[in-house]
This record gives C-alpha cells, structure tokens and sequence, in this order.
C-alpha cells in the first residue's frame, strides 16, 4: 500500500529534513516535488491544489519547536496535512441504536461489496462480540446470495435466505424483522451492484434505504480505481445519506490516491480498509497510522494490535519459558514462529509497519517473499516430530523422504536447515545476553539473504 507515494515522499522529505533553516525557495521545490508525487499517486487534482496550498501557508509562518529542525518541523506539517486529508482521527461505526442495528452496504459490482459484508460481519462479532445476521438483497445475481451463504458459513455468522424471485425491500424488511425477534445486535444487508452508476441502480437503493431506515450506510470502493473511486463515492453520496466508505483491494494499490481523495471529495470518513481476500482482511481505517505509514514511519500501534490479536499468547509463553531456561531451540519452535507471522499477514505486512523500512535498499525489499514461508512450513510439515526436535538427525536418505513429501528439491531441505541453524546460534546469542552480537548476526544473515523470507 502507498509503496510508490512513500517512495518518493521519502526522498523528497529527506532533502529538506536536515536544512537549518526553511526559504521561500527550498520550500517551493520541495512542495512542486510533493505535488508531483501526489499527482502520480491519482490523488484527485483539487485534492493536491488545495493540500500544497495549506502546507505552503503553514509552512510560511512556521514556527519551529527548540528540538526540531526547521526541516524536521516541515515534515511534521506534511503529515499533520496528510491527517487531515484524510479525517483526522478514525471514525467507528456508530451502533447506538435500539437493536437489530442495520447496516446497509452499497458499491458498484466487482468492488468486494459481498466479501466485505463477510469481513465485517466477523469483525463485529470477533472485535465487538455482537450477534449479527447476514442478508443478501440482491436479486440480480443468484451467485451472490450463494457466495454470501458460503461466507456466513465459513465465519461461522447466521445467514437470513433470499431468492431472486423477492423483492429487495421484502427481503431486507424480514430479516430485520427476524433479527428483532431474535434478538440479533446487527443486520448487514448486502445490495446489487452495477457495473456503473445509472438511476435505475440509484432509484432502486434510494427506496431501499427509505424502507430500512439504516443507522449505517457504507460505500463500498476499490481502491485501485484511484480517484476515480473518489468520484464514484460522491455520486452515491449525492444520491444516498451515506456514513462512510469502505476501501477495498488496498494491498494491491500502490498509489494510495484513493485513500487520500474519498474524504476530500465526499466529506464522508473512510471507515475500514481491505487489505486481502482473507475474512480477517479488514482494518479500521486510522488517519494518522496511515499519514505515517506514507511517510515511511510506519505503524507500531497497528503492528502491536496485530501481535495482541493474532499471536497465541500460550504458545508464547511457552516460548518466553524455553527462553529463560535455555533450552535449545527446535524446529517445531521455527515452525510456531512462521505460523505466527503469517497470521499477521507475512513479512510484507510486517514490514510496511516498520518504520524506516521503507530505506532498506531496493534489492532486499524485493527479495521479501511469503511464499518461502508456505515453503519453509511445508518441509517442516513432512518431518517427524524426532526430526523437528533433532535436526541433525536429518541426512540423506530422509532428506530426500522430506524433499518428496513437501514437494521441493533436497537442494531446499538443506537451505532451510541452514536457516535454521543460523536462527539457532542467534538464540544462544540472546540466551547469554550478547544483544550487540545478536545484532550483528542479523545484518550479516539479512545481507546474505539467509533471514528466512529474504
């Protein structure tokens, strides 16, 4: 996300960032460079005129704090601009209702309006512990009612059936109804989607809205239509009440132009952002992590909620207790560790909450790759739990049984124990509290891509 805005932000911002004192001229090359980077990231035009506006005016009576540099002081400005683009704080969804509270969901076809209901569904209920009932009021398309059963089945949320014969407004209308009587804290209505805007589309959800009355309705957009998600959101905003906007396919827009248009141009607050296929793949869309993710500062808060959530605090411990007895590290323990970060979203995901990471050279962030993960715990996989815990155990002929049952080469069986030989030594390292040591060893196995995903 943002990679090509950060990029070049960074290099911009990096110019300016240790001058002593601001000019009129620094400041003007170094915002032509900021419109320009905005520009190619499909930020919408009146969005960038008006962002290098505000920043210049700031900028011009800056005053600067006694432990900051005047350049250090700009580029807070461009994030604290940044923030403000995009609305400043994070704003919830608003539940304060007598229940069922129902949310209705709007978008164009092929934005992910079906899957987002699906991820939405399992945030309410994972992250809020609400009761929520899934519908499908579109009529147009029996795939999406199937889909949106499937998906209700899979997060384990209860799905309310419709058919294409119905009526949208009947559909939505019983199962609120069924909701009440149930006692379900949230309805999530899903709607048809068009291939592009058109009044009878418009008219049809207009009436709908009318009948339902919902305390919520989102937009949902692709984000990797650039600003023209922003214009599409605007026109459903002109048609319909909306409370915010869910952007989707984030992890595959490099530019961020959306994320930095949709508030500016609508006046509605992104909501949630999605960030992959997976149900778990939807993040609430926090202004000022995303402001600092752009300018390659990353996002400890988001990555520290991703530990809390993801990580199994147990297994952890347990870790935390071989640690403190010194007990040697084995490959059921390397295995737990990849498990982990993949249920974080991998070492890309990782990384892009890092701060700095954004500096590493070009060469080591390409070689960042999840699938040696999937790889890696696939070998591991094919061992015997006698194997996992003595590696040295491992010659040729049960190579050879590894390699064929995980369906790689020796050639990669060989490689990942010496990977994890590598992670072993820098444990007893940590272990005897050589910290520097254990520094070292990382720059050197992450120099020589051997750190496991590089």
């Amino acid at each position: 996300m943002f990679e090509n805005l950060t990029e070049r932000l960074s290099r911009t911002l990096k110019n300016i960032s240790g001058r002593g004192r601001l000019t009129e001229d620094n400041i003007k090359e170094t915002l032509r460079e900021v419109r320009m980077a905005l520009l190619e990231a499909d930020v919408a035009l009146p969005v960038v005129r008006d962002f290098v506006k505000q920043v210049k005016e700031r900028a011009v009576g800056l005053e600067v704090s006694k432990s900051l540099t005047p350049g250090q002081e700009f580029i807070k400005l461009v994030q604290s601009e940044l923030e403000s683009v995009m609305g400043n704080a994070n704003e919830a969804l608003d539940l304060a209702c007598t229940p069922p509270a129902v949310i209705l969901m709007a978008g164009l076809q092929g934005a992910g309006k079906t899957t987002s209901v699906g991820k939405l569904a399992k945030f309410l209920k994972e992250r809020h512990k609400k009761k929520v009932l899934v519908v499908s009021a579109d009529v147009y398309r029996p795939a999406a009612i199937k889909q949106l059963e499937t998906l209700a089945a899979d997060i384990d949320v209860e799905f309310f059936p419709s058919t294409i014969e119905q009526k949208p407004i009947d559909i939505a209308t019983a199962a609120i109804d069924h909701g009440r009587i149930k006692f379900f804290d949230v309805v999530i209505v899903d709607t048809a989607g068009r291939l592009h805007v058109d009044s009878e589309m418009m008219d049809e959800i207009i009436e709908l809205h009318g009948a339902i009355n919902p305390v919520e309705t989102l937009f949902v957009v692709d984000a990797m239509t650039g600003q023209d998600a922003a214009n599409t959101a605007k026109a459903f905003n002109d048609a319909l009440p909306l409370t915010g906007v869910i952007l989707t396919k984030v992890d595959g827009d490099a530019r961020g132009g959306a994320a930095l248009s949709v508030r500016h141009i609508t006046g509605k607050p992104i909501k949630f952002l999605g960030m992959g296929e997976k149900t778990d793949a939807l993040e609430p869309f926090h202004p000022e992590r995303v402001a600092s993710r752009i300018l390659g500062m990353g996002d400890m808060l988001s990555l520290i909620e991703d530990i809390e959530r993801n990580v199994d605090q147990e297994k952890a411990q347990k870790m935390a207790q071989k640690f403190k007895e010194k007990k040697s590290f084995d490959l059921e323990d390397f295995r737990d560790q990849l498990q982990q970060m993949k249920n974080m979203g991998g070492m890309s995901s990782l990384l892009t909450k890092l701060p700095g990471m954004s500096q590493l050279p070009a060469n080591l962030q390409d070689q960042v790759n999840d699938r040696e993960f999937l790889r890696m715990e696939a070998i591991i996989n094919s061992m015997t739990p006698g194997e996992r815990q003595r590696p040295d155990i491992i010659k040729g002929s049960r190579k050879k049984r590894i390699a064929m049952g995980s369906g790689v080469q020796v050639q990669e069986v060989n490689k990942l124990l010496k990977q994890f030989t590598q992670m072993q030594k820098m444990m007893k390292k940590m272990q005897k509290g050589g910290m520097r040591n254990m520094m070292r060893q990382m720059k050197g196995m992450m120099g020589g891509g051997g750190f496991p995903g590089m």
